[in-house]
């Protein structure tokens, strides 16, 4: 009979209740050892530079003053690139996920899905494969994504703003990040302060994605966040 390798875990979720969660759930298994839990990006950063792990869980949003999302993702990858990334959020629809794993992450699972999942999301992500959820590969097929590349979106002529989105064929990943944001109430100045960019610069990309969307002013960003949260 062979034993399973041990699986080294590293968690990060600026949600102390989720955090507790997370680890609750994984530890009921024999062959995944958490070896550290983090609320913040640079926690984690410290923590990884003194010992090696299989793979890191990460939340996709953290707070304003966090590196977070695509940023996160990239540098992780960048430093680590022999560590395995599985990102865990609550947002998930195509646009987001397509971008995420083109972005480096070798696996995206919704915090809504059973608890059960995770394991079996972090065995497979480990072993050199790509996890989504069966609900996301759903929405990566009828987005015309295919769910056996996720880091590849089809690109789409409709010019409806929505649909753009989508399919993620139009917005830059900076353009996509700057978007997220001001979904999450945060201002011009506290997005500029968070990526260590200009004003102008934030600005700039914040008119960039709102032409390339057909929005015309800040009220019209409701019809982007019900498609980016799904509902």
């Amino acid at each position: 009979m062979s034993i399973r390798k041990m699986i080294r875990v590293m968690l990060l979720d600026d949600h102390l209740f989720m955090l507790q969660g997370l680890e609750l759930s994984l530890k009921t298994q024999a062959d995944i050892e958490i070896a550290g839990s983090f609320s913040s990006s640079q926690a984690l950063l410290e923590a990884l530079q003194r010992q090696s792990v299989d793979l890191v869980l990460l939340d996709y949003s953290l707070g304003p003053d966090e590196i977070d999302g695509l940023n996160l993702v990239r540098g992780l990858k960048k430093r680590f690139p022999g560590m395995r990334l599985l990102v865990l959020s609550a947002l998930h629809n195509p646009a987001t996920v397509a971008m995420v794993m083109r972005s480096g992450a070798d696996g995206f699972i919704g915090k809504e899905v059973d608890p059960s999942q995770l394991p079996i999301a972090i065995r497979r992500v480990v072993s050199g494969k790509t996890y989504l959820a069966e609900t996301m590969s759903e929405q990566f097929r009828e987005q015309e994504i295919s769910s056996g590349d996720p880091s590849t979106a089809a690109t789409n002529d409709d010019t409806d703003s929505l649909a753009i989105l989508a399919t993620n064929a139009a917005l830059t990943g900076r353009e996509h990040e700057v978007m997220r944001c001001l979904l999450d109430g945060m201002s011009v100045t506290q997005i500029a302060n968070k990526f260590s960019r200009s004003i102008k610069t934030i600005s700039t990309q914040k008119q960039a994605a709102y032409k390339k969307l057909g929005l015309n002013n800040d009220n019209e960003l409701k019809k982007v966040r019900y498609l980016l949260e799904g509902q």
